[in-house]
């Protein structure tokens, strides 16, 4: 065999040990996933979804999220369309063929990216269960310390405070303003409202309701559930489906669109 033939031999050899796999065979679904979960992520938090979703102090966790995954799918970009060689097959058994597992994830993604997340409403809450103290597994506060004047606290303020000391008569004439979404409960009396918010202590998963009953002059048709409302006025006792609560009497009901935070932490 001549040299120039052997030298062609080598080379052909070498070629089919280390064939070059296009990167578009390789790595693009990899960078379509990556990119979609980065851009759902940035778009919740442009648009403040990201409130919908996460406690403020958690926020920061998916932001960052964002920009990481926004750099490893450049990263795979670039590192797709270097020569690669072919890397022999796992040793491990898999439940899901990897590009099943990714179309998967990018579904999901592009799931994500389409949907706008709502805030809870009242139906909701009632299969919740709305309450007016925290339970035991709830944030609870260890002492009462008056922090704020009574008009200046808001629903959750007021729900620690009773849960520090329940007896309403405790605060009968006690200026208040909140503002929450409305609830019709099924066994109210129609002149009753319930002004509530969810609390979040981590994601909108472990979401609970709290909320005051309003005592109104007119019937509470007069203000539609889950619209909602600013409502000023003081504190007085109410007998409600047979429980002494601490209730609401308004000077002022105003009509005031969702906030962009909803929630109370």
């Amino acid at each position: 065999m001549s040299a120039r033939s052997a030298k062609k031999s080598g080379r052909a050899n070498r070629q089919s040990r280390s064939p070059k796999i296009p990167w578009f065979r390789t790595n693009w679904l990899d960078v379509l996933v990556l990119g979609a979960w980065s851009l759902t992520l940035f778009r919740y938090w442009i648009t403040g979804k990201i409130f919908l979703l996460l406690h403020p102090d958690y926020m920061w966790l998916a932001n960052s999220a964002a920009i990481v995954l926004l750099g490893m799918a450049i990263f795979k970009l670039v590192q797709g369309r270097r020569p690669k060689r072919v890397q022999p097959p796992p040793s491990h058994t898999t439940l899901l063929p990897p590009q099943l597992s990714s179309l998967i994830l990018l579904g999901v993604a592009v799931l994500g990216f389409i949907y706008t997340p709502r805030a809870f409403a009242s139906e909701t809450a009632i299969q919740r269960g709305v309450a007016d103290t925290l339970t035991m597994t709830r944030s609870q506060p260890q002492r009462f310390v008056r922090q704020a004047a009574s008009d200046e606290r808001t629903i959750i303020d007021w729900i620690r405070t009773l849960n520090v000391y329940p007896e309403p008569d405790a605060y009968t004439g006690q200026a208040v303003k909140v503002s929450g979404f409305v609830i019709h409960p099924q066994e109210w009396p129609e002149e009753y409202l319930m002004i509530s918010r969810f609390v979040l202590t981590c994601c909108a998963a472990d979401a609970y309701p709290v909320g005051l009953p309003v005592q109104l002059a007119v019937s509470r048709q007069a203000y539609a559930p889950d619209s909602w409302l600013e409502i000023e006025g003081e504190v007085v006792t109410a007998t409600i489906d047979g429980q002494r609560q601490l209730t609401i009497e308004p000077k002022r009901i105003e009509t005031i669109p969702e906030p962009r935070n909803p929630y109370e932490y």
